[in-house]
C-alpha cells in the first residue's frame, strides 16, 4: 500500500473515540427569523414518525404560532426551576433527560447561558454531556455566536454578541444551512414573525439591513463549506483514498528563510482571501537546516509569526530534500493550490541542484501551482560565510594513510595478484573514504588511488604513463564509485539525522508528559513543567498566574530571573489576548522574554515566560514547533489538574449539602420528638407537679442534651478539633460509668457485663472512650428488642482487646455493615432505622480511630442482633502501669 492510500492513524482513532457517543447536528442560520428552530421541529416530526424516539429538551417558541403547532406531538421534558436573585429562571432539565434516555433529543439556542447554579455555565455543554451518554441532539444556532467569527460579525454590524460556542463544537457536528433571502426575511420582520412590531422597527435599522443580512448569509454559507469539507477529508483519511478531493480550495505555501518568503506569505494571504481558503505555510527542513545560524533562524521565525498574524496556519516537515517534503505535504493535506518563490539562481546552479519549481510542475499534475518572483537568493544580512566544506584536515589524513596501506599491502602481495585484483584493492579506501568524511575527501581518495595505482602498478611503472587505454577505465570507475558512495552515504546519514531528531522529539514528549502525568499539585506541576522545558531549550522559564490584581509567579528553574514593567506588560497582554508577546513576536518585542499563553479552549490558564541569559530570542525556529507540542501538553495537563480541584471542590460541596439537609431533618424530625415531650410536661405543671412529669422532663431533657452533644462532637471531628489526653485507664471502670450515665436509656433491658477485672490497662482518652460506649450503648437500647438484654463483652486474644456491645434485634442487611458509620446513615431494613440522628455511629469511628482503635459492625451468630466491637491494638495495651510502655 503506497503512503498516499494509506488510512490515517489519527482520522481512525478520531472515529474510534465518537463510537458510543450521540451525533450533534446543527441548523445554521444567518440571523434570527430564518427559521431554524421550525426546520429542527420539522425534522424532528419526521423522525419520530419515522419509529424514533424523540423529545424537547428546550424549544424557544417566541410566541410565533406556526412554531408552536409543531411542538404538539413531542413528548417534553419539563424544565428544571432555578432560584436566582429572588426570582425563577426555567433552564433545561439535564438530569431529566439522561434519566429518559430518549435517542434523540431537539435543544434549541445553543450557544445559550446557563442561569447561576445550573451544572454547566453553558448548553453546549450540556449538549456535550448528552452526547457522551449516547444521545443524539438536533440543535440551531446563528452564524454571529461561533467564536473566531464574533469580531468578524460585529465589525460590520456594531453589535457584539456575548454568547459564543466554540468552533470545535461546530466543526464535530452535521451542519445544515437554513437559509432565506435578506429581502424574504426583512418581509418576515416587518409582518412581526421575528419580534414585536416596535422591536422589529429598530432592528431594520440596525442589525437587520440588507447589507448585514447579504454579508452574514455569506458568511454562514462559506462556514458550512468549511465544515464539510474539513469533515470529507477526516473521512478519506480514515479510508485512505488518495487524490486532492478538491471540492473547496485548500492552498500551501513553501517558505524559507530567505528574505523574499515574506513576500510570499502576503501574497498567498491575497490568494487565500480572493478565493476564501483556508491555507497553510509549510517549511521544508531538510538536513541544510542544521548548519543555520542566528540571521537566518531569526528570518524564518519572522516568516512564522507574519503567517500566523495572517490567520494562516504553520507547518514544519523534516525531509531529505525540499521536493519530497513538498510532495509529501501537499499530499497529506489534499492541497489544490501550491504557491513556491523562484529565486533568481544562474544556470550552473540549477544544472548542479536542479529547480524546486521545475519538479514540483512536473511531479504534481493534481496541483496548480503558483510560481512567484523572490529576488536573488541571498541569505539574511549578517550570515557568516561557513567553513568546512571541502572537508576536514583529519579526513585528507585518514585517506592519505588508507591510500598508503593499500599501496602497501599491494606491492607485498603482488606477485600473486593480478592489475585487476589491485584496482579492487583500492576501492577499499575510495568507500571509506567517501562513507566517513564525505563526497570531496571520496573525490580526493579516488585521485590519490588513481595515481598510486597508475604509478606502482601500471607498465611503465615509476611514471604517470598509461599504455593500455583499459586502465583509464579502471581510474575513472574508482572516481566514478567515490561519488557514488559519497552521494548515497549523504542520503543515508541526512535520513538518519531526520529520523534522530524525530525521535529525540518523540522522546522530549513522551518524556515531558510522562513527568506531568505523575503530579496533581497546581504548584509542582508549574514548577516542572519550567525544569523540563529550561533543561531542553537550555532558558530561563517562568510560569505567571492570575492573582488579584495582575498576574504573579508560580513557578520558575532559576531564582535569578527578572521581570521589569516590561515584561509584565507583555505577560500580560498574552494572558488577556491568548496570543504570544515579547522578544521574537509582533508585540512588545523590546521584551527580553518571550511569552506564551497556555490555553484550553477558550481558557488562558497560565502564561509561560522563556529567555536565555546571554540574550537574544529564547527559541530558534526550528525549536518552535517542539515548543508549540510542549505548550500544548501543559495545557492539558494543567487543565486536568485545574479539573481535579475543582471536582474535589464540587465534591466538597455536595458533601456539605448533603450533611446539611440531613442535619436539618434530623432536627426537624429527632428533636422535636423530646420537645415536644417537654413542652406537654411543662403545661401539666400548671396542674400540679408529679414525679412522674419531673422525670419525664429529666428524661427528655437528657435525650435533647445527647443530641446536641453528638452534633458538637461531628462538629469538633469535622473541623478536626480534637484534642487527645492519652492515659492508662481501666476498662471495667469504664464501663461501669458508661452503663450508670445510660441507665434511663437501657431501662427495660438487662445489662450483662463479661468484663474480666484483670484485664490490661489500655492507652486512651478517658472523655473521647466515655462518649464512645454512651452512643454504642444508646444504640443498642434503642433499637433492641423490649425486654431483651443487651451484653457487654470484653475478650483479650492474639495480643487484641476487643470490647463489644451486643443487642438482640433485627440486626444489619448483611454486606451492609460498614455504612452503618457514615453520617447521617440510618439503614432501612435493619435496627439502625429507628429514631436517631445518624450521627452516633459516626462519632464513635471518628473518636476511636482518632485514638487509634478500629469499630467493627457484625450480626450475631449465635441470635438475632447486631454486635458493635472497639478494637484495642497491642501498642494500646498497657502492662507496666509504672510507665515502661506507656
Amino acid at each position: 500500500m503506497s503512503d498516499d492510500t494509506r488510512p490515517s492513524p489519527e482520522a481512525l482513532l478520531r472515529q474510534a473515540s465518537q463510537e458510543g457517543c450521540g451525533r450533534l447536528k446543527i441548523f445554521l442560520g444567518a440571523a434570527p427569523g430564518v427559521g431554524k428552530t421550525y426546520e429542527m421541529l420539522s425534522e424532528g416530526a419526521e423522525r419520530r414518525r419515522a419509529g424514533v424516539d424523540v423529545v424537547i429538551g428546550v424549544v424557544e417558541t417566541h410566541g410565533r404560532v406556526e412554531t408552536e403547532a409543531l411542538t404538539r406531538g413531542h413528548e417534553i421534558v419539563a424544565r428544571k426551576a432555578i432560584p436566582y436573585e429572588g426570582r425563577t429562571l426555567d433552564e433545561m432539565d439535564l438530569d431529566a433527560i439522561l434519566e429518559r434516555a430518549p435517542t434523540l433529543v431537539l435543544v434549541d439556542e445553543l450557544a445559550h447561558t446557563n442561569a447561576p447554579g445550573s451544572r454547566h455555565p453553558k448548553r453546549y455543554q450540556d449538549v456535550e454531556e448528552l452526547l457522551a451518554a449516547g444521545i443524539d441532539v438536533y440543535s440551531t444556532i446563528n452564524i454571529q455566536h461561533i467564536e473566531s467569527l464574533n469580531d468578524v460579525v460585529a465589525s460590520f454590524t456594531r453589535v457584539r454578541v456575548r454568547e459564543t460556542v466554540p468552533d470545535s463544537i461546530v466543526e464535530a457536528a452535521e451542519i445544515e444551512v437554513v437559509d432565506i433571502p435578506p429581502d424574504e426575511l426583512i418581509e418576515r420582520l416587518k409582518a412581526g414573525k421575528v419580534y414585536l412590531p416596535h422591536e422589529a422597527t429598530r432592528a431594520l435599522a440596525h442589525f437587520f439591513s440588507k447589507s448585514n443580512l447579504s454579508a452574514l448569509r455569506e458568511l454562514a454559507l462559506r462556514r458550512a463549506a468549511q465544515a464539510v469539507d474539513a469533515q470529507m477529508l477526516e473521512h478519506v483519511r480514515a479510508l485512505g483514498v488518495g487524490g486532492t478531493w478538491a471540492g473547496g480550495e485548500r492552498i500551501v505555501v513553501a517558505i524559507s528563510e530567505l528574505p523574499g518568503a515574506l513576500g510570499l506569505v502576503r501574497a498567498t494571504k491575497r490568494i487565500a482571501d480572493a478565493m476564501h481558503a483556508p491555507w497553510i505555510a509549510v517549511y521544508i527542513e531538510t538536513p541544510r537546516a542544521q548548519t543555520f545560524d542566528e540571521p537566518e533562524h531569526r528570518q524564518l521565525a519572522a516568516v512564522f509569526n507574519l503567517a500566523t498574524q495572517l490567520g494562516g496556519d504553520v507547518a514544519t516537515v523534516p525531509a531529505t530534500s525540499v521536493v519530497d517534503g513538498l510532495k509529501t505535504f501537499t499530499a497529506e493535506a489534499r492541497a489544490t493550490q501550491l504557491v513556491v518563490g523562484k529565486s533568481t539562481r544562474s544556470r550552473w546552479f540549477e544544472l548542479r541542484h536542479g529547480s524546486v519549481v521545475d519538479q514540483m510542475v512536473r511531479e504534481s499534475p493534481g496541483i496548480a501551482v503558483h510560481v512567484l518572483p523572490m529576488g536573488a537568493g541571498t541569505a539574511p544580512r549578517g550570515t557568516r560565510v561557513r567553513t568546512g566544506g571541502w572537508g576536514s584536515k583529519a579526513g585528507y589524513a585518514w585517506t592519505t594513510a588508507m591510500v598508503a596501506g593499500v599501496t602497501g599491502v599491494a606491492s607485498a602481495l603482488f606477485h600473486i595478484l593480478n592489475l585487476g585484483n589491485v584496482a579492487l584493492l583500492y576501492l577499499l579506501p575510495v568507500m571509506a573514504a567517501a562513507s566517513l568524511f564525505g563526497l570531496r575527501t571520496g573525490l580526493f581518495a579516488g585521485v590519490v588511488s588513481s595515481i598510486a595505482y597508475n604509478f606502482f602498478f601500471l607498465p611503465p611503472t615509476g611514471t604517470l604513463t598509461i599504455n593500455n587505454p583499459e586502465n583509464v577505465i579502471s581510474i575513472l570507475v574508482l572516481l566514478g564509485i567515490a561519488f557514488v558512495t559519497s552521494q548515497l552515504t549523504s542520503r543515508v546519514r541526512a535520513q538518519a539525522d531526520i529520523a534522530a531528531a524525530s525521535a529525540r522529539t518523540n522522546a522530549a514528549l513522551a518524556g515531558f508528559l510522562r513527568q506531568l502525568t505523575s503530579l496533581n499539585d497546581p504548584v509542582a506541576l508549574a514548577r516542572a513543567i519550567c525544569e523540563e522545558i529550561g533543561r531542553l531549550f537550555g532558558v530561563r522559564a517562568v510560569i505567571l498566574v492570575a492573582e488579584d490584581p495582575g498576574l504573579a509567579v508560580q513557578a520558575a528553574n532559576s531564582v535569578d530571573y527578572r521581570l521589569e514593567t516590561m515584561e509584565m506588560a507583555a505577560a500580560q497582554w498574552a494572558y488577556d489576548t491568548g496570543a504570544p508577546a515579547g522578544r521574537g513576536s509582533s508585540t512588545l518585542a523590546a521584551s527580553e522574554w518571550f511569552f506564551q499563553p497556555l490555553r484550553s479552549g477558550e481558557r488562558t490558564l497560565a502564561v509561560l515566560g522563556l529567555a536565555r541569559e546571554a540574550g537574544g530570542d529564547p527559541v530558534r525556529s526550528d525549536q518552535l514547533p517542539l515548543l508549540m507540542s510542549l505548550v500544548d501538553q501543559a495545557s492539558l495537563v494543567l487543565e486536568r489538574a485545574r479539573l481535579e480541584v475543582e471536582m474535589r471542590d464540587v465534591d466538597a460541596v455536595r458533601e456539605r449539602d448533603r450533611l446539611r439537609q440531613a442535619l436539618l431533618s434530623s432536627v426537624s424530625h429527632d428533636l422535636r420528638t423530646p420537645l415536644t415531650s417537654v413542652m406537654a410536661a411543662a403545661a401539666e405543671l400548671h396542674r400540679g407537679v408529679t414525679p412522674e412529669l419531673i422525670d419525664t422532663i429529666e428524661t427528655e431533657a437528657a435525650r435533647l442534651n445527647r443530641f446536641v452533644g453528638n452534633l458538637l462532637d461531628m462538629a469538633r471531628v469535622e473541623a478536626g478539633a480534637l484534642r487527645l489526653r492519652l492515659e492508662p485507664t481501666d476498662l471495667t471502670d469504664a464501663v461501669a460509668g458508661a452503663v450508670h450515665d445510660t441507665k434511663r436509656v437501657l431501662e427495660g433491658h438487662a445489662i450483662e457485663l463479661d468484663v474480666a477485672p484483670n484485664l490490661p490497662l489500655v492507652r486512651v482518652d478517658p472523655q473521647l472512650l466515655h462518649h464512645c460506649l454512651l452512643n454504642l450503648l444508646d444504640n443498642a437500647g434503642r433499637y433492641a428488642d423490649p425486654g431483651t438484654p443487651i451484653v457487654v463483652r470484653a475478650e483479650h486474644r492474639f495480643g487484641l482487646l476487643r470490647l463489644s456491645v451486643i443487642d438482640q434485634g433485627p440486626g444489619l442487611p448483611p454486606g451492609r455493615e460498614k455504612e452503618v458509620f457514615e453520617t447521617f446513615r440510618r439503614l432501612e431494613g435493619s435496627d439502625r432505622a429507628i429514631g436517631g440522628t445518624g450521627l452516633g455511629l459516626a462519632i464513635v469511628k471518628a473518636f476511636a480511630e482518632a485514638m487509634g482503635m478500629t469499630i467493627e459492625a457484625s450480626n450475631r451468630e449465635d441470635l438475632t442482633g447486631a454486635q458493635f466491637s472497639l478494637c484495642f491494638p497491642v501498642a494500646l495495651l498497657v502492662r507496666d502501669t509504672d510507665g515502661a510502655n506507656l
